[in-house]
Order: C-alpha cells, then structure tokens, then sequence
C-alpha cells in the first residue's frame, strides 16, 4: 500500500502537465529599448506556471522574440479550460502597448503592430485543437481589452487562412522607408480586410496584430556578404516555394547591419524541408551572383530542447 498517495497523485499530475504543453513564439516590435523589455519580462514572471525558455533578440531588425510554455489543463470530459500561457501573455501584451509606439519604431524587419505575431504551437501530447483554442481565446481579449484589430491564421483562423496570405493582403512586405525600413504607421487607419477581433481601425501607436497557431516552424537566417538589397531579394525569392524553389519554404531577403544582408526564412516542415538543404541552394544562388555566404543560424531551439529546458526551468524553480 502507498504510504504517501499525496506525494503520489502530485507526481502524476507533475507528469501530464509536463506532456500537455502549448509553446506561445511571441514577436515584439522592439529590441533596441532595454527598459521596454525589462517591463515586458517582469509581467512575465508574475505566473511561475509560465517559463521563458529562449529569448532571441535582433537590434537591427529592432524585433524581439519570446518563446514561452506552460500546460494546458482539461475539464472533466477533456475540453482545454485553462492555460497559464494566457494571462502571462496577455500581461506582456499590456507592458509592451504601455512601453512601445509603433509610430516612432523603425527597424529592417516588416511589422504592422507593437504586439507583431503571437503563434501558438502543441508540444508533447497537447493537440492543434488546444493551440487554437488558445490563440482564439488571446486574440478574443487582445481585440477587447486593447482595441487592437486582430487576424487570426492557420488553424485559429475559420478556413485556415494563411499568415503569408493575410500580410501580403495588407501591406506587410512592402518597405516605407529608405526602400529597405519599416518605420511607423503608413497604412490607412480604416482596414480594408476585416480583422477576426478588435476594432476595424488601427491605433497607430498600436497597430495590428496576428494571432495564430500551427505546427512547429523553425526559423533559420543566412547571411549573405553584400550591402545589395535587391540581389538578397532575388536569391530569396528563388529558394522560396512561392519564387519555385523549395516547398514549404518562406523567405525574405533583407538589409541586416552595415554589410550584410540577410535571408530569413520559415521553414514550415523542417523535417521534411532542412536547414542543410535551404543553406546548399542560397550558397549556389549567391555563388552564381558571385557572393560569399556565412553559415546560417537558427533563431530558436527544437521542439525537443525547449520541452527539456522547460522541464529543468519548472523543477528548479528558476521560472
């Protein structure tokens, strides 16, 4: 008999939270403001139950990222009723709309809102269904509380619109500064397409955001030794599914630092569609445009290490 079925019971409750985890990749236009993200952090910290497992941070395209998990909890028949990702993610929301105008932002990454893409992705044995139930259910009071218009993509969206789709309806890729910068509000106030939540016109200190979830995608970014903008855009153009190149590859080719440019790319089956793969055909494009390529870099950990991270994160404390 078991002398201790408490100790017994939390251990099982420990062990099916550690396998129904949601992973929240949030995107902040900022990066260059230390006290801004300090305040984003701190709101963070105010559920142990949430764990920032990575943080990756780029000055030049003045973006930040932040890869949050935490479990999602079921009622008695197993609908998602609870995760700590929500209110965690809605309190940096709320830092980073008080500590951020998007009207005096400028970087070298396209954006179109303070709070830029919040996607949510199942690990271990959480399903689609529980991300999307979340991302609805964030974009549902990002849209309310914030009076930010919200689009919804993937599987949070009603048809599953995709996020490329949406940006590319509104404006998301073109430059309106310098050619090759994003800077402040450009587009009209009044939106043309209808967001899923929220108001139907944009604060511009605010702006939009998109909210979605969807397998996991990894993120990988090749350097490319020349200042040319328009050749980056080309060679990107060519790797990507939609330029002809490798399925299920998305790519931007842009300006990053004084010389170097960069191709940022979304790998949406990374295991069928790899880094290797992506860095052979940019190394042979640039190569025929005569360019010098560096070894790309991922931008965030695998699926796999972010749940290890989150498991020591959790049961040190340290959260």
């Amino acid at each position: 008999m078991d002398s201790n079925p408490t100790c017994n019971d939390n251990d099982k409750k420990m062990t099916v939270q550690h396998s129904m985890l949601l992973c929240c990749k949030l995107y902040i236009s900022e990066s260059r403001n230390k006290e801004a993200l300090d305040s984003i952090e701190r709101a963070a910290k105010h559920d142990p139950e949430t764990v920032i497992v990575n943080k990756f941070e780029d000055r030049d395209y003045n973006r930040v990222r932040y890869t949050l998990v935490s479990y999602v909890a079921h009622d008695s028949i197993g609908c998602p009723i609870y995760s700590p990702l929500h209110q965690s993610v809605m309190a940096m929301a709320e830092a980073a709309y008080e500590a951020i105008n998007l009207e005096l932002h400028s970087g070298a990454h396209p954006r179109l809102g303070v709070v830029d893409d919040v996607v949510f992705h199942p690990l271990g044995r959480a399903s689609m269904d529980e991300a999307s139930w979340l991302a609805k259910a964030v974009a549902a009071d990002i849209g309310n509380r914030f009076q930010v218009p919200v689009y919804l993509y993937a599987a949070a969206h009603p048809t599953g619109k995709a996020l490329d789709t949406i940006r590319r309806e509104l404006g998301y890729y073109r430059p309106n500064f310098m050619a090759n910068q994003w800077a402040g509000w450009t587009h009209p106030e009044i939106l043309s397409e209808r967001p899923n939540e929220g108001p139907n016109t944009v604060t511009r200190a605010r702006g939009i955001a998109m909210i979605g979830a969807r397998p996991w995608v990894a993120t990988y970014n090749i350097p490319i030794l020349s200042t040319d903008v328009s050749v980056a855009r080309r060679i990107a153009f060519m790797v990507s599914a939609r330029g002809g190149g490798l399925p299920t590859v998305q790519t931007l080719g842009l300006v990053h630092g004084e010389d170097t440019t960069e191709i940022a790319c979304m790998l949406l089956e990374p295991n069928q569609i790899g880094a290797d793969r992506v860095q052979n055909h940019v190394q042979m494009l640039a190569e025929e445009e005569g360019l010098d390529v560096e070894k790309g870099y991922f931008t965030d950990f695998s699926p796999e290490m972010i749940v290890e991270r989150y498991k020591k994160l959790i049961s040190s404390g340290s959260a």
